[in-house]
């Protein structure tokens, strides 16, 4: 049986782990929580699917450090966004209201080639166009056309009541 550090109760571990916003801390959240009851590595293993390799990692990390030890910890390292940053992203924003150079729909590929003529790079991955648009909430998606032959409500309404498939009976 594993040594849990008492950081957390067994309860407090199983509100982290059920609370938790992102799919990593809660897994690492319910891996502890686990040892916390009682059960073995290899249980834990077959459990959440983790090799125990990691599990004796992870359990190594949060006797040392903590509840702050567990999730993802690449997000807050502190580095800074090289392709996507504010500035070019506004640019974006500002390029989006008019159309594109060849016409048609704004994509992936040809906000990717946007980005890579502001940054003077030889190209950008499309996937980093998609991830932009992504970025300033853009959706190509627009309501649709209405026909111009169109029913008026009163129409609508007039043909369900005497349509052709009126069903007799009660509703």
């Amino acid at each position: 049986m594993a040594h849990v550090v008492d950081h957390l109760s067994v309860p407090a571990l199983r509100e982290g782990y059920r609370t938790s916003s992102d799919a990593v801390s809660a897994r690492h959240y319910h891996t502890i929580w686990l040892l916390a009851q009682g059960r073995t590595i290899a249980e834990t293993s077959a459990l959440t699917s983790f090799a125990p390799r990691w599990i004796e990692e992870l359990l190594a990390r949060y006797n040392a450090f903590g509840p702050s030890a567990l999730g993802d910890l690449r997000r807050g390292n502190g580095s800074r966004p090289r392709l996507l940053t504010s500035e070019l992203l506004d640019k974006l924003r500002l390029r989006l209201q008019s159309l594109p150079d060849d016409g048609g729909v704004w994509t992936s590929r040809k906000v990717s080639a946007f980005m890579a003529a502001e940054l003077g790079l030889e190209a950008v991955a499309v996937q980093r166009g998609w991830e932009a648009l992504q970025a300033i909430g853009w959706s190509i998606q627009k309501p649709r056309p209405r026909h111009v032959k169109a029913a008026t409500p009163e129409e609508q309404e007039a043909f369900k009541k005497t349509g052709p498939n009126r069903r007799g009976g009660k509703g």
